[in-house]
């Protein structure tokens, strides 16, 4: 009987442990699919919304074509570089410019490479160099200086945000609904994998942004069921004077929205009493 019993224990353990093995295997040759999901259809643009825009191609340093809107207001505040999170493409921020258009500025919203009709294949590397490309764009060819420029990023696009805001000055930084680290965001949803030997693209943001010296405003619900509301107000615990942080309603992808004035007014606070815009 004792046999058995352990015989039983040993092959139970036998399977959990190749079952460990397999999460971890599917997880590590995986990990890009699980963080970038692009969708490559645009489904709309700014026009559908009132909005004129530029379509605009940009050439980066590896030479890949990153495809980009520009959503010029004609009483411009400053410009807003906007980078988006990890799924879908331009078309599915359209509710997002609509909102920063009615708050007096101006949109500069790209699509990472191997999303919508940029080339390439994304990679952690490719969203950081696709972002300095923007910034570039709008500091050489739209002749921006770097006090009317501000650097606006959800979720992942947080995460190249905080990189940029590390490496350009700006007017100012806004982080919505980011993690602290892919690390961090896969221990969370893996708790049983040693993610931090499994992961090969990381984004850093805890470890950059107490080296960023921009006025900075965190977003973050706590009701967000993607990215944990601690994981943003740790992003804030961290970050340099000046900052603020505005606590929003709703799910990570909607909260924007159900937010409704919370939202805008925080960003308007932040616009005037922290940009003196």
């Amino acid at each position: 009987m004792t046999i058995k019993i352990h015989a039983a224990i040993k092959s139970i353990l036998t399977i959990v442990i190749l079952v460990w093995l397999l999460m971890s295997l599917i997880v590590f040759f995986n990990q890009k699919n699980l963080i970038y999901v692009p969708l490559k259809k645009y489904t709309n643009t700014p026009k559908s919304y009132g909005l004129d825009f530029e379509s605009i191609k940009l050439s980066t340093k590896d030479n890949e074509t990153i495809n980009s809107w520009f959503i010029p207001h004609k009483n411009s505040r400053a410009t807003l570089l906007f980078l988006h999170g990890n799924g879908g493409n331009l078309s599915t921020r359209l509710d997002s410019i609509k909102i920063f258009h009615q708050l007096g500025l101006s949109v500069f919203i790209i699509d990472y490479r191997g999303y919508g009709e940029s080339s390439g294949s994304p990679s952690e590397e490719g969203t950081y160099i696709d972002a300095e490309t923007a910034l570039i764009f709008l500091k050489d060819i739209k002749n921006l200086a770097e006090d009317e420029i501000i650097i606006y990023g959800r979720s992942l696009g947080g995460a190249v945000a905080i990189w940029l805001a590390n490496k350009y000055k700006s007017l100012g930084l806004i982080v919505e609904s980011s993690f602290t680290s892919i690390i961090d965001m896969g221990k969370y949803k893996y708790p049983y994998l040693p993610i931090k030997y499994l992961a090969n693209i990381h984004y850093p943001s805890i470890e950059i942004i107490s080296n960023v010296n921009t006025p900075s405003l965190f977003i973050h619900s706590k009701h967000d069921e993607i990215v944990p509301y601690e994981f943003g107000k740790n992003l804030f615990n961290s970050a340099n004077e000046p900052k603020d942080f505005l606590d929003i309603n709703g799910l990570h992808n909607d909260g924007f929205l159900t937010s409704g004035r919370i939202y805008t007014v925080g960003i308007e606070k932040f616009l005037k009493n922290k940009l003196k815009k």
